[in-house]
């Protein structure tokens, strides 16, 4: 990691951003620990903000603590996994279907703008750069259902998975297929045909759930298929 990036307004923030960016790019892996005294001294920070971004990360769970060993990257879990998008079809679903009607032309330009980033950092393999761009044309669409507090759920949600998001970005094969879904989610939303969009987000959410469950372990009591 590296402090020479453009930094938040605060310490803690700033921190908070390099530590989702090397979660999220694997440079910091499932299950290592993280060396507090290394970690502050590479950013050019006191431990202080260090801690208070190990918490907010640790109520995501994204990190873990064990007395007496200190934090470390969450492990994968597949029933992790299954349990949270689970609760993002329930939750998804119904901001899509309040945001749909309300979006204006400028709304659509600007999902269709995050979509052609998703597409240049697919291109480049660029891992962070796809995941920061699939948020925003994502949100885009969550953020008009006019209910802060649900898309504050969601985001809670999408925090605490971002290492998922990585791994599932990893293979060029996953990467060609999200972008022929937001094509297909764009289309739908030009048209106003909610239940598209809806249904396609749903296939969206389970091709990632059924590739990632191969990677990270069997679903046989929990199949991917149970979500749909």
């Amino acid at each position: 990691m590296t402090a020479a990036r453009r930094r938040p307004p605060t310490a803690q923030e700033f921190v908070l951003s390099e530590l989702r960016r090397a979660i999220l790019s694997r440079e910091l892996r499932p299950g290592e620990p993280i060396r507090q005294d290394a970690l502050a001294d590479r950013l050019g920070v006191s431990r202080v903000p260090l801690r208070e971004a190990l918490k907010v990360l640790e109520g995501e769970g994204q990190v873990v603590y064990r007395p007496r060993c200190g934090y470390k990257v969450a492990d994968l879990s597949l029933d992790d996994l299954l349990e949270v998008y689970l609760i993002r079809r329930l939750l998804e679903s119904e901001a899509v279907r309040q945001a749909v009607a309300k979006l204006t032309a400028e709304d659509l330009a600007a999902l269709a703008a995050a979509q052609q980033e998703v597409e240049k950092a697919s291109e480049t393999q660029d891992v962070a750069a796809m995941a920061e761009a699939n948020r925003r044309f994502h949100f885009g669409l969550f953020e008009r259902c006019g209910m802060p507090r649900l898309v504050r759920l969601i985001r809670l949600l999408w925090d605490a998975t971002d290492a998922y998001r990585s791994l599932y970005y990893g293979q060029h094969s996953n990467r060609a297929r999200v972008n022929l879904e937001h094509r297909a989610i764009l289309a739908a939303l030009r048209r106003r045909d909610t239940e598209r969009v809806v249904r396609l987000l749903e296939e969206h959410r389970n091709h990632a759930v059924e590739e990632l469950s191969k990677v990270i372990g069997s679903a046989e009591d929990k199949p991917a298929a149970g979500l749909r």
